[in-house]
């Protein structure tokens, strides 16, 4: 789809897309203040003399809170158009509202209004038809190093070797210890001769590692032409995931990498080149830097948060993510990194039918101390990580500013991981009581939704949470490990998993699962959810105790259908009155066998009639649910009498995903140019016989 057509789908949608909040009329607002480009900040804020920016709307109101003039809900109008802000849009206590005077911030209706956190370039200069270039000779005026450049309204990418999907595969690091670890990286001759430069000259060159489900990211320090080698410094490996023969990487940030349309490169001297895509032209061309990494911080005090405060049919777009000279240490779901909207100390936010865009970091973080916030009907797309996070890394030390009772509800989340590729779709660190539901995630390189943030059976405060009716497909494409569709961990007493619908889940070495109970998962509830077409299986427990896994359907996933990792004394799951179909791989992987685990009423069928062995599960029966039409996804079940043996009750999966108009529904579709892609790379990979 051309960001044209996206354009004009998401105006549509945004202006006639139902929504469960309660709708206030203008004839409800104590006031209404303007906004808009043609506006001065010296004006009123009518509608015939509005403000020009936001800052200054939001200023006059909290002169009218401070000497309360304002009883019923004040809404700030913003015409549509780019507002380029410098510095992030900030609301505080000052800015709350209260039940019955919220604060709302609205684009007009029909034509959604862009908070950028980017500037616009001067126009390219062509060198050849091949290649452009900007002199910028002032490089400080656009926030110093270019990493992250947008060109028509697409992320262009940084010049890399070898291009865009493909990797190099590791032989192998050798560490030297230290207060500063240096970690030597041998090169292959082809490897070696690709940087094409001599092996003194390491100037601002970058090699980016996937290894498992983490990624490393370093200047190269030193070549060693003799050795063929490069070396990188920092912390030393972690003995859980090293940098090793499984891991595989690429270079990227030389000029002479610049080789394919859409790439660019930053010289540090000032010079910025492009290589156009057929079609571009340079009176056409729009560039733009983000120069900033938030656009919207909300953040109250401990003593007194900041509460009613409402954003409707805005987008927020361009925010950028620096490496630093140090470079990015490995870090699962790269956690600690911000989002383009920030929220703490926060009671009662609302995001309704907004649009996060072009970021380099995530979209939004509820992190600390914030309750009853919610984001519905909006769109996340075009990620540097991740989308959607929720609660603080560490378990707050006082219950008073945990994070909990946040609804993440019909949203559409994907095309994440441009930056860094470990984002993830929507993450739960240490936050109860939450609602993730019908929401559209899909195309991220690592997992679509994680829940809890502690590894093994110590306490959690990760408790409760309901994941349901959400739609997770193609994530992975081949480039990490250890991953899922939906991800777990710790002691989650309450939590419920049901009614998602997950596919198309591919790692690059071992994982690719549909539900992935981790490192001490325990009371989870799993039920109703259908997955199929996963690498390694539709269910995986690593280790965790008494989860229940009922009623789901598994089928058709690519090495093993089920697999078990850790045999503990306690009860680890119970697997009763499921579906298990298939035509190709095991039934059962690793230790699934030997699991101490309640297998009970289950279906198994295989399309290819292998024997099954199911005398590891009591009252189990081999018979095919005779589904509508299974090649073509379509699971419904035609052999009633045979589920109503094991009593298992279809359920609709129809409803996962999201819900509202024909506009908003038609957005959520996958492309089906990605969808081929995606096919592709699993073949390639599955030929090429990459290691499961």
């Amino acid at each position: 789809m051309t960001r044209l057509k996206q354009s004009i789908l998401l105006l549509l949608m945004f202006s006639t897309h139902s929504t469960f909040s309660v709708g206030i009329t203008s004839s409800a607002f104590s006031l209404t203040i303007y906004v808009s480009l043609n506006g001065k900040d010296s004006n009123p804020g009518t509608a015939k003399a509005p403000f020009a920016t936001l800052e200054a709307a939001r200023d006059h109101i909290r002169k009218l809170r401070q000497q309360k003039q304002l009883k019923e809900p004040v809404e700030i109008l913003v015409s549509s158009g780019t507002y380029y802000l410098t510095k992030p849009l900030e609301f505080t206590q000052e800015d709350s509202g209260t039940a019955n005077s919220a604060l709302i911030i609205r684009g007009t209706a029909g034509k959604t209004p862009v908070f950028s956190g980017g500037t616009l370039l001067p126009s390219f200069q062509k060198i050849t038809d091949q290649l452009w270039k900007i002199d910028l000779s002032n490089p400080n005026l656009y926030g110093g190093p270019i990493q992250q450049l947008f060109i028509n309204g697409t992320r262009a990418v940084r010049a890399r070797t070898p291009n865009q999907d493909i990797f190099y595969k590791i032989k192998g690091v050798s560490e030297t210890a230290g207060k500063r670890a240096i970690q030597k990286i041998p090169l292959t001759t082809d490897q070696f001769q690709t940087l094409q430069f001599p092996a003194q000259d390491t100037g601002n060159l970058i090699v980016s590692i996937h290894h498992a489900w983490d990624r490393t990211r370093k200047y190269v320090e030193k070549i060693e032409g003799k050795e063929t080698s490069i070396s990188i410094s920092g912390k030393p490996m972690q003995p859980w995931n090293k940098l090793n023969n499984s891991a595989q990487f690429y270079f990227e940030n030389k000029r002479t990498f610049l080789d394919q349309a859409g790439e660019f490169f930053y010289d540090p001297s000032g010079a910025l080149y492009y290589i156009p895509k057929p079609g571009e032209t340079i009176t056409a061309t729009i560039a733009i830097v983000p120069l900033i990494e938030q656009i919207v911080v909300i953040k109250g005090s401990p003593d007194l948060k900041a509460q009613h405060i409402r954003f409707e049919n805005l987008s927020f777009q361009h925010t950028r993510h620096i490496m630093t000279a140090e470079g990015e240490e490995p870090m699962q779901a790269a956690a600690p990194t911000e989002a383009t909207v920030m929220v703490d100390y926060a009671d009662n936010i609302r995001f309704d039918k907004c649009e996060i865009f072009h970021t380099g970091n995530n979209g939004l973080w509820f992190r600390t101390a914030c309750q009853n916030n919610s984001v519905t009907n909006s769109y996340f797309h075009d990620l540097g990580i991740g989308g959607l996070k929720i609660g603080e890394m560490k378990i707050p030390a006082d219950q008073r500013t945990a994070t909990g009772n946040i609804l993440i509800d019909n949203n559409i989340i994907r095309s994440g991981g441009q930056e860094i590729p470990t984002g993830i779709g929507v993450i739960i660190f240490q936050s109860a009581d939450n609602t993730i539901s019908h929401n559209e995630i899909a195309d991220f390189r690592y997992t679509g939704i994680s829940v809890g943030w502690v590894w093994g059976y110590a306490e959690s405060p990760t408790k409760r949470n309901k994941i349901i009716n959400n739609h997770i497909h193609h994530l992975g494409w081949g480039e990490l490990s250890d991953m899922g569709g939906i991800y777990t961990l710790g002691l989650s007493e309450g939590t419920v998993v049901s009614g998602n619908v997950i596919h198309d889940i591919y790692s690059y070495g071992y994982g690719g699962w549909g539900l992935y109970t981790d490192e001490g998962s325990t009371g989870i509830v799993m039920e109703n959810n259908l997955v199929y077409n996963c690498k390694n299986s539709g269910f995986h427990q690593h280790y965790g105790k008494d989860n229940l896994i009922r009623n789901n359907i598994f089928a058709f996933q690519i090495k093993a259908q089920l697999q078990a990792s850790r045999v503990e004394k306690h009860q680890s799951f119970r697997f009763t009155r499921n579906i298990i179909y298939y035509s190709s791989g095991k039934l059962g992987e690793t230790n699934w066998d030997k699991v101490n685990a309640v297998k009970d009423s289950n279906i198994y069928w295989n399309t290819a009639m292998e024997k099954i062995n199911t005398a590891k599960d009591q009252h189990a029966l081999v018979a095919d649910p005779l589904f509508n039409d299974p090649l073509n996804h379509d699971f419904h079940i035609k052999n009633t009498t045979v589920i109503d043996k094991i009593g298992f009750r279809q359920f609709d999966y129809t409803k996962a995903g999201v819900y509202g108009n024909k506009a908003w529904k038609k957005l959520a579709l996958f492309d089906k140019r990605l969808q081929t892609k995606f096919s592709e790379t699993v073949d390639r990979l599955l030929k090429d016989q990459t290691p499961f």
